[in-house]
């Protein structure tokens, strides 16, 4: 038994933890089962890897300088972060083990669901989300059965993850349809639900074709907006000069240290908003590398191990169809976000602390696809919807996790909002026993919504064959 606890934890911490690692070897594997020659495999396996690993490096670009923003920010505002007993790196000490195993049990799990049942379609596929999604999940079920043994944590919270990452894709899929008709991929990311309240809540504000915004004009004077790497660099760099003029000179001098003991607190803001340009223009030419090759490479998966088959992925993949809505998002989400901030420290509710990295990741994608329903009316709602949730989410749910890790509160995308609260709905009737309760219900919910599925899928086959193929579903 230990034996395969050990591997696999070994699994979990160096497959499917390693982002590169894991798309290398699928982009490998769907090569060789293609039969393409060996340097194709060879090139086209590396050069996946090199693809996720350039993304990554953009992601350490440009989030550099905004944790020490985040402070700035909290302290233009006159507010400090909140603090707890508890932390998440003494969480992840006592609770690391029975992660790494539900990532490894889910994974296998919904690897089985999606070869079983077409209709699945997808196979999640984004590394560093299996580690938080069972991360919230094994929180929630110390929460509610904290009685619980480690085997039991392990099988339910496996049952209850592979659930999520099975369906998730799908009620993505629609709006996905609008973003990419070809389905090349979906859309695996825990910004989900509020990128799906934004697809339905933004169709009374008009057209993409009307207001997209990536096709917005603007008079010559201001026509460099139109280089979303210009724009993100000015973008951001006001913001952190107001941060700066606002904030209290000891922290913004911290701040400033950290990059340069040498550096002016004007200039550091302005390196930072330069830096978070070029991270995202690294991150999107990673985004363009790794998906030239998994995405051909993923159809020998298709093909010959699990037929029918897609990666879902991550939501940066999606963020070169419409960079100005991705910044729109942010922006807005960023802004409104603020504006909690201030309206629940002047109420005396609860102290926010600001998310920059999860404002921009939830925030361009909820600006993204509220602009593929309604143009720059839609990201514009997207990120408004973003703020609202990220900010309300934060407060309400900073006391759920208060046994475990408050700090998971802060760091949070909307799906784990919802996560920790579903789970917590069903607090008063689970126990230590019925806490089984939890993957059965969440397995049996997702069989029964792959069959039908899958009947309407086989139901509009037969009326119309190709129907599947010609148009993007609606939203």
């Amino acid at each position: 038994m230990d034996v395969i606890k050990d591997i696999l934890t070994f699994l979990a911490d160096n497959v499917f933890g390693q982002v590169p690692i894991l798309i290398g070897l699928i982009t490998l594997i769907g090569l060789i089962l293609q039969r393409k020659r060996f340097e194709d495999v060879f090139a086209g396996a590396l050069r996946a890897t090199i693809g996720v690993v350039i993304l990554f490096i953009g992601v350490e670009v440009f989030t550099g300088g905004l944790t020490s923003f985040q402070n700035v920010l909290a302290s233009a505002m006159g507010t400090t972060p909140p603090k707890a007993d508890k932390t998440l790196a003494g969480f992840l000490g006592d609770q690391g083990g029975t992660i790494a195993l539900v990532i490894t049990v889910a994974f296998l799990l919904h690897v089985l669901i999606v070869r079983l049942f077409p209709a699945a379609r997808y196979l999640y596929l984004t590394g560093h989300l299996m580690f938080w999604v069972s991360t919230v999940t094994v929180a929630s079920l110390v929460t509610i059965a904290p009685g619980a043994d480690q085997l039991t944590l392990v099988l339910c919270g496996a049952g209850f993850v592979a659930a999520y990452w099975t369906v998730q894709p799908l009620w993505m899929r629609p709006l996905m349809r609008r973003v990419m008709p070809d389905d090349r991929f979906g859309f695996a990311h825990t910004s989900s639900l509020a990128c799906l309240i934004t697809g339905y809540a933004a169709r009374p504000l008009g057209s993409r074709e009307k207001h997209d915004t990536e096709k917005l004009k603007l008079p010559r004077q201001l026509s460099f907006f139109k280089d979303v790497n210009v724009s993100t660099a000015l973008i951001i760099s006001v913001i952190m000069l107001i941060g700066v003029a606002l904030a209290d000179d000891g922290v913004v001098s911290k701040a400033a240290t950290e990059m340069d003991p040498k550096l002016s607190p004007w200039v550091w803001a302005l390196l930072v908003g330069l830096r978070f340009a070029g991270g995202i223009a690294i991150l999107l030419f990673g985004v363009r590398m790794f998906l030239g090759e998994i995405v051909p490479a993923f159809k020998g998966f298709s093909d010959k191990v699990i037929p029918g088959t897609r990666p879902a992925l991550d939501a940066p993949t999606v963020f070169p169809i419409a960079p100005t809505a991705v910044m729109v998002g942010f922006v807005a989400s960023t802004g409104v976000f603020l504006v909690c901030l201030g309206v629940f420290a002047g109420a005396g509710w609860f102290t926010l602390a600001p998310p920059m990295i999860m404002l921009f990741f939830v925030g361009g994608a909820a600006g993204l696809f509220g602009n593929v329903v309604a143009g720059w009316r839609g990201a514009v709602l997207g990120g408004v919807i973003t703020g609202l949730i990220l900010a309300i989410g934060q407060a309400v749910t900073w006391d759920l996790f208060e046994k475990t890790a408050p700090e998971l509160a802060t760091l949070a995308d909307p799906d784990w909002y919802a996560i920790a609260w579903l789970l917590k709905a069903i607090d008063p009737v689970v126990g230590d026993a019925s806490v089984w309760a939890v993957p059965a219900v969440a397995l049996a919910a997702t069989v029964a919504t792959l069959l039908v599925l899958g009947r309407a899928e086989k139901r509009r086959a037969a009326a119309d064959p190709a129907a599947e193929d010609r148009a993007p579903a609606k939203a």
